[in-house]
C-alpha cells in the first residue's frame, strides 16, 4: 500500500462518524459477555440481587433509552450539518465530522445498548446477572451525563464566533505543521523554477486536489539516487489527468519511479486541512461571504469571521517566510523542492 492509500484510509477513518460507535458496541457485547460469566462464577451480594423479572424490565428500559437517545444524538448531528450548510459553508462538516464528542457519544450510547442486551440474553428463571445489571444502572448514567455534555457542547457550537474559532484554531496548527517542513535543511520553497530538461517527469494518473504529500519519503527516494526533485504545485491544487506532478533531476530512476513517485502524493475530491493552511483561510472567507449576502444579512458574524482571519494572518505575517522560500537560483542543496 503507497503513502497516498494509507493518507486516504486514515482521512475516511478520521472523518468516518461509525468505526469508534462501532467498536463501542462490540466492546459493550463483549463486556457483557465476560461480567455475566464472572457473576455467574463468583455471585454477588445480597444488596445486588434482583429477580428476574425486575432485572428484564430495567434492562429493557435502558435498551429502550439508548436507542431512543441514539436517535436523538443523530437528529441534533443532521441538525448542525443543515445549519452549517446554511449559514457557514458546507465544508465545515469537516470539522464536524472529526468531532470526537460526537463519537464518544455514540460510542457509549450504542457500547451501553449492546452491552445491556448482551446481559438481558443472560437471564433465566434461575439465574441473574445481578453485577451486570448493576454495572447497566452505572453505565445509562454514564450515557446520560455524556449525552448532557455533548447538547451543550454541540449548542454551543451553533455561535458563528465558535464555527469561525475552530476553523482559526486548524489554520494555525496547520500553518504551524508547514512551517516545520520547511525548515527541514533538505527541502527547499521556490516562487518558481528555470532548470533544464528533467531526467523523468510523473504526470497524474487521475484528477484530483493535491491533499497531501510525503516529505519525509520524497526526501528519502531522492538522497537515495543522488536526485533532486521538484513538485510544480503546492498542497491545495488541483491537478488534472496528466498534469505534472514531480519532476527529477538527476539519476534517472528504475522503470516503477512513476508509480512509486505518484504514491507519494495523495491526490483526493476535495483538499483537507492537514498540510493545506490556505484551505482554512478560504472556509473562514467563505463563511464571511455567506454572511454578507442577502439572503443571510449577518454583518456581526462577517466581522467576527474577519477577526480571526486577522489573527491567521497576523501569525503568517510575523513569521519570516523569505529564509524558507529561495529563489530558482539559489544554490542551497536540497532533494526537494516545492514550488509555492
Amino acid at each position: 500500500m503507497t503513502w497516498a492509500s494509507r493518507f486516504r484510509v486514515r482521512q475516511s477513518l478520521a472523518e468516518s462518524l461509525w468505526v469508534i460507535p462501532l467498536l463501542g458496541a462490540m466492546l459493550g457485547g463483549l463486556l457483557g459477555i465476560v461480567v455475566s460469566f464472572a457473576d455467574e462464577q463468583m455471585g454477588t451480594l445480597a444488596v445486588w440481587q434482583y429477580s428476574p423479572s425486575t432485572a428484564s424490565t430495567f434492562l429493557s428500559a435502558i435498551v429502550g433509552a439508548t436507542a431512543a437517545l441514539t436517535g436523538f444524538v443523530v437528529t441534533v448531528t443532521v441538525l448542525v450539518i443543515q445549519m452549517a450548510t446554511g449559514t457557514f459553508s458546507a465544508r465545515i462538516m469537516r470539522l464536524i465530522y472529526r468531532d470526537w464528542m460526537l463519537k464518544a457519544t455514540l460510542a457509549v450510547l450504542i457500547g451501553t445498548f449492546t452491552y445491556s442486551f448482551s446481559v438481558l440474553q443472560r437471564i433465566e428463571d434461575d439465574f441473574v446477572p445481578d453485577l451486570g445489571v448493576t454495572l447497566a444502572g452505572f453505565f445509562i448514567s454514564l450515557s446520560l451525563l455524556v449525552f448532557i455534555v455533548f447538547f451543550d457542547r454541540f449548542i454551543r457550537q451553533l455561535k458563528p464566533v465558535a464555527v469561525a474559532a475552530g476553523v482559526a484554531r486548524t489554520a494555525r496548527s496547520t500553518f504551524a505543521q508547514t512551517v516545520r517542513i520547511a525548515d527541514r535543511t533538505d527541502i527547499r520553497w521556490e516562487h518558481q523554477t528555470t532548470r533544464g530538461d528533467p531526467t523523468l517527469v510523473v504526470r497524474a494518473s487521475r484528477g484530483g486536489a493535491i491533499q497531501a504529500v510525503d516529505p519525509g519519503g520524497l526526501v528519502k527516494c531522492a538522497r537515495a539516487r543522488s536526485a533532486e526533485l521538484v513538485l510544480p504545485h503546492p498542497v491545495g491544487d488541483y491537478v488534472q489527468t496528466g498534469d505534472v506532478l514531480v519532476r527529477v533531476y538527476g539519476t534517472k530512476f528504475g522503470d516503477r519511479a512513476e508509480e512509486e513517485l505518484e504514491g507519494m502524493i495523495a491526490l483526493g475530491a476535495e483538499r483537507t486541512f492537514e498540510q493545506d493552511p490556505a484551505f482554512a483561510l478560504r472556509i473562514m472567507v467563505d463563511t464571511a461571504n455567506i454572511a454578507l449576502s442577502p439572503a443571510v444579512t449577518d454583518p456581526t458574524t462577517a466581522v467576527q469571521v474577519l477577526d480571526h482571519i486577522g489573527d491567521v494572518l497576523g501569525l503568517i505575517g510575523t513569521t519570516d517566510l523569505q529564509r524558507r522560500t529561495k529563489p530558482a537560483s539559489a544554490n542551497t542543496p536540497a532533494a526537494v523542492v516545492m514550488v509555492t
